[in-house]
């Protein structure tokens, strides 16, 4: 029975002590306010910058999931290429088995559908001759054929390029993963930059109150018992990391949200509003806190070994 009581007492002395070292720590942050709000939104700012690039690269795959681009060639003829001859080439075209479908554009249409996009009708107007080349629009039959019957119709002499619409969509695509992977990295590295950043902070705060902790290892405190208070701290500067993280990520998207959605809306994709997810400043909040717990964690058991009683 008596070894139950002093369980239950020692357990109660454990959940005091982390009472009292939690809101001990908090204390002593709140004390030196501008010094620790400082500490918090350097460590916020080194979160939001790959939580908003991240954010920003899903917005943008989801952007580019939405263009359809259609399995078509252009080619664009050459200048000696009249539009009788083109129009003619056409119905042969039209007769393979490997085409689905070809349209025509001619270089006046294309001229006045180029001024109409570009804005340029004034250059375009000075000009003494269409620049512009007769254009067929050639659809394949199925779509695995499109690479091989770009490759036939290039070698034809008539045509000066050939252009296969669908291949900029997958040069986007592997531009998209190459960012995300960047975004990784970079992510991984400015992690790495918030425990360092806590680590000195911590050293420094040991380092103030050496004086304290020799004293409480003479009369026989614990290395655990020396150490939660710093990792309270590590937790609180975290959190409140975390928070400023969160903070700037909504003012960012707020900034460049409704300009990013028009851009969007011009593009023919969805509508609605740009923006970091709902679970964007918790997840920050808890990644600071683990964060911050990290780095208290190695700054602690770093420097608490050098500072031993004589």
């Amino acid at each position: 029975m008596s070894s139950r009581a002093g369980l239950l007492d020692r357990g109660r002395a454990w959940l005091s002590h982390h009472r009292d070292s939690a809101a001990d720590s908090l204390g002593r942050l709140l004390a030196r306010p501008l010094g620790s709000l400082l500490t918090c939104l350097a460590i916020g700012i080194v979160l939001a910058l790959p939580a908003v690039l991240a954010q920003a690269l899903e917005e943008f795959r989801q952007l580019s999931g939405d263009w359809q681009a259609p399995d078509r060639i252009s080619l664009f003829l050459r200048e000696s290429v009249s539009e009788e001859a083109a129009l003619a080439w056409r119905e042969e075209l039209e007769a393979l088995p490997a085409v689905a479908r070809v349209d025509f554009l001619s270089r006046d249409d294309a001229l006045v559908e180029f001024r109409e996009l570009s804005g340029f009708a004034d250059v375009l107007d000075g000009l003494e001759q269409n620049p512009l080349p007769h254009l067929l629009l050639v659809a394949p039959a199925a779509s695995e054929q499109a690479a091989q019957l770009r490759a036939r119709l290039l070698r034809d002499e008539r045509v000066a390029e050939a252009v296969l619409d669908s291949a900029w969509l997958a040069r986007l695509q592997q531009l998209t993963d190459l960012g995300r992977r960047v975004v990784w990295v970079l992510g991984g590295l400015l992690l790495l930059g918030v425990v360092l950043i806590l680590g000195n902070t911590l050293r420094l705060a040991i380092e103030s109150r050496r004086e304290e902790i020799l004293v409480v290892k003479l009369v026989g405190g614990s290395d655990a018992f020396v150490r939660r208070p710093f990792l309270y701290t590590g937790l609180w500067y975290g959190v409140g990391g975390g928070l400023c993280a969160g903070l700037l990520v909504v003012a960012v998207f707020a900034l460049v949200g409704p300009a990013a959605t028009e851009l969007a809306a011009l593009y023919g994709a969805r509508s609605s509003p740009l923006g970091p997810e709902p679970m964007a400043i918790p997840y920050l909040v808890l990644l600071g806190a683990l964060l911050g717990l990290a780095g208290a964690w190695l700054a602690v058991s770093r420097h608490l070994g050098e500072i031993e009683p004589s």
